[in-house]
């Protein structure tokens, strides 16, 4: 397998008398290039340079249609750039390969007023709370470093490190809540409301709340999922209304390995996205996870890991962020930004709108 998937790896294995795989086992790291400092100095070899033309800001293009497929990072055909002393670099992987301080791309999708760097106040900014009401920042995106999405579920020594699902608050923000360490809170959303446990620390910094995303696991079923981390849930809805509520907690199980009868944790944790909108960012269409949220205590009859959310709310919330966009294509067509890293990037084609339909 390592042969076949790490360049160069059989060579420096062979070099150091090993195995490509004794070699990963004994060094974990193999290396895949170097001097890769300032690459865009790069002088571009005569095979880049076959065939390319500057265009009128002398960026070096080879012909391309809408067929061509641009690679991971960089516009289909731009391989570097021209400078006015006749060199040619690589350059930046953007639309001018230079270092750009005006971005053409913002201007040309619709938002010239952005297109010079400058400060955003997002929907979070610190102007927005109302501290005196019981508003914070709350980071989802926060986790502990032991485990990663539902992908770690079935770690069970993972598990046995982490599993419990404290709310981070800062302990001057808690204090002046009337809250500490334990105690069971209802953390209030644009759409609906979670309840979870509190940890009250000086580990993260005022006006700010954090929840790991590794916990708040559920199933509907008793041999659905992974019953290391999710406890069994119950779903139920009334006109728009959703909520979830756990009617048990983790807890041993009988299998093939004796371990999951050794499970001593029940914390599976509150599944705080569900009381999250959607927030599609207006330039990249990325969700903005960081929520605005109230905090205080728990209502009588609260469980923790309780969620309720109103769906009708959700929708209004994203209409209101599609609000925030403006119409695309840009002055080009594109849809997106051809030049903007992608993992596996689609024909040209595919980056432009569909031309309008005849009338005829």
């Amino acid at each position: 397998m390592f042969e076949h998937s790490v360049p160069g790896l059989p060579k420096k294995a062979a070099e150091a008398g090993l195995t490509p795989l004794a070699y990963m086992r004994r060094f974990g790291v193999v290396e895949l290039d170097e001097e890769l400092y300032r690459l865009d100095e790069r002088p571009l070899t005569d095979a880049e340079l076959a065939g390319a033309e500057p265009d009128e800001q002398g960026v070096l293009r080879k012909p391309v249609t809408l067929e061509s497929v641009p690679p991971l990072i960089g516009e289909a055909g731009s391989v570097g750039v021209r400078h006015s002393d006749g060199s040619a670099t690589v350059g930046w992987l953007t639309p001018s390969r230079r270092l750009e301080i005006y971005s053409t791309a913002m201007a040309d999708f619709g938002w010239p007023e952005h297109a010079t760097p400058g400060y955003i106040e997002s929907h979070v900014s610190h102007k927005s709370l109302d501290l005196d009401a019981g508003e914070l920042v709350l980071m989802p995106t926060f986790r502990l470093p032991t485990l990663v999405h539902t992908r770690s579920g079935n770690a069970k020594y993972l598990n046995e490190i982490s599993n419990s699902h404290p709310m981070w608050v800062n302990a001057t923000d808690a204090e002046r809540l009337g809250i500490g360490t334990g105690d069971l809170v209802r953390v209030t959303t644009e759409i609906g409301h979670f309840v979870a446990r509190i940890w009250a620390t000086q580990a993260i910094r005022p006006g700010v709340t954090a929840l790991s995303h590794h916990m708040g696991r559920w199933r509907l079923h008793e041999q659905a999922g992974s019953r290391w981390v999710t406890g069994l849930a119950d779903i139920s809805h009334d006109d728009g209304i959703w909520r979830l509520r756990y009617k048990r907690p983790v807890a041993p199980f009988s299998s093939a390995d004796p371990d999951s009868s050794r499970i001593n944790w029940e914390d599976p944790g509150v599944h705080q996205n569900l009381a999250f909108a959607v927030h599609p960012d207006p330039w990249s269409g990325a969700h903005c996870w960081h929520q605005k949220i109230r905090l205080e205590h728990a209502h009588p009859g609260d469980e923790s890991g309780d969620v309720v959310v109103d769906t009708r709310r959700a929708r209004e919330v994203y209409r209101e962020w599609l609000a925030g966009t403006r119409p695309g294509p840009n002055t080009s067509g594109q849809r997106r930004p051809e030049f903007l890293m992608r993992p596996v990037k689609p024909r040209r084609s595919a980056f432009r709108a569909a031309p309008p339909e005849s009338s005829s």
